[in-house]
């Protein structure tokens, strides 16, 4: 089971305290976008075996928003941090490349 903490009220719960929302760091395509940009926004995600960035909300919390960076294989959460921002804090960065040799940030761009 995960355990996440709320970037926002800073309260640490299970998994099922959050609602997960799909893959972080999309770049979101909407009206005036052509329709292979659209579907891809809608349908084509990844499914990595390893470190994964998602969407969660503090559902019986907060109600707020915030990003996760997981590895999907072990379950181990390196960190949560604000929707708002657009890619991971250093520290988070810092924490995956420790435990996993050779990741990069530039993968996921």
């Amino acid at each position: 089971m995960l355990i996440l903490e709320c970037p926002n009220c800073g309260v640490a719960g299970e998994e099922t305290e959050f609602h997960p929302g799909g893959e972080a760091h999309l770049t979101r395509h909407g009206p005036g976008s052509s329709d292979d940009e659209f579907e891809g926004y809608l349908f084509l995600r990844e499914n990595p075996r390893g470190v994964h960035f998602e969407r969660w909300r503090h559902a019986h919390g907060c109600g707020k928003w915030f990003h996760a960076a997981r590895d999907t294989a072990t379950l181990e959460v390196f960190g949560t941090y604000s929707a708002q921002t657009t890619e991971p804090p250093q520290d988070i960065k810092d924490a995956i490349t420790a435990k996993r040799p050779g990741w990069s940030w530039r993968e996921f761009k």
